[in-house]
């Protein structure tokens, strides 16, 4: 009874209406996100930060400190649109609500456009109801009927146009087809420098306390692209945090989660600027917004 009370007050896209979609045009034209025209200027380092500009250089975020920048290209007139999201929760969402706030104060070049859970009730969940984000419960589960099936959710996910998937602390392993589906389009964040502790049960708090027991003097967050494992993607950017003498594992995971918000609308914002690229040997790059110095 409870889930029903809950599931009849916000609105929950199920696995009977995406498929009906494709016939019924009304029920496209009420979940289909509002388009956006493409912005198109000519880059210059004065414009201001809300546009979109070529970069002139190359930088890959190791630590807090230091870039890795690359030879500058040529100023360029391009068109980039604004991208469409989508983001993965299990829990709270500090992350979502981080980048949804960089989107609406207009210093994200993109949209969170649906919010993807695996509990209903979750506190994403809630905050995206508040904010009228369509929230789709995957997956398909015996205590989740109204979830959608993973062909379903590569469906819905094509309904709303998504240009990329970011996942901010959802607990389920990705299925291979929604990988196959947007190939180098999905991100995750991870609460520690990985390759180090991370992979299957690293989540959470889980984390904090390993990194406290190994005696390391460093920790920190790491966004990487997703593959069929966990935490083993190509890592993209990471901050980096120290590890005090007499931390315990919740204050790590304070320092750390500060250090999560600022990354990754940072490289979200990159991402939807288009300056990420990848190297002949499959290291990808963030593309430096200014000249580098």
């Amino acid at each position: 009874m409870e889930t029903q009370s809950l599931t009849s007050q916000f609105p929950i896209i199920s696995a009977k209406p995406i498929l009906q979609k494709i016939r019924d045009t009304s029920f496209v034209r009420f979940i289909k996100p509002p388009k956006f025209d493409p912005l198109k200027i000519h880059y210059h380092p004065t414009h201001d930060s809300q546009r979109v500009r070529a970069q002139n250089g190359l930088v890959c975020r190791n630590n807090v400190k230091e870039d890795v920048v690359c030879p500058p290209e040529e100023h360029s007139l391009v068109e980039v649109k604004r991208k469409k999201l989508a983001v993965f929760v299990s829990g709270g969402g500090s992350n979502f609500r981080s980048i949804h706030d960089a989107a609406v104060q207009g210093s994200l070049h993109g949209d969170i456009v649906v919010l993807v859970t695996n509990k209903h009730d979750c506190g994403g969940a809630e905050y995206a109801r508040k904010n009228n984000i369509p929230v789709i419960l995957f997956p398909k589960a015996s205590n989740v009927p109204d979830g959608l099936s993973k062909s379903d959710l590569v469906t819905a996910l094509r309904g709303f146009e998504v240009d990329f998937v970011l996942l901010a602390g959802y607990l389920k392993l990705i299925p291979v087809e929604l990988i196959r589906a947007y190939h180098r389009s999905i991100l995750n964040i991870h609460p520690s420098l990985l390759p180090a502790f991370g992979g299957k049960g690293y989540y959470g708090m889980k984390v904090h306390k390993a990194v406290i027991a190994s005696g390391a003097r460093y920790s920190g967050a790491t966004v990487h692209y997703v593959d069929e494992h966990f935490d083993t993607g190509r890592i993209l950017a990471q901050r980096v945090v120290p590890v005090l003498a007499n931390d315990t594992a919740e204050q790590l995971a304070a320092r750390v989660l500060h250090e999560e918000h600022q990354l990754y609308v940072e490289v979200t914002k990159a991402l939807c600027e288009d300056r990420i690229i990848w190297r002949e040997d499959g290291v990808p790059l963030i593309r430096n917004r200014e000249n580098p110095s």
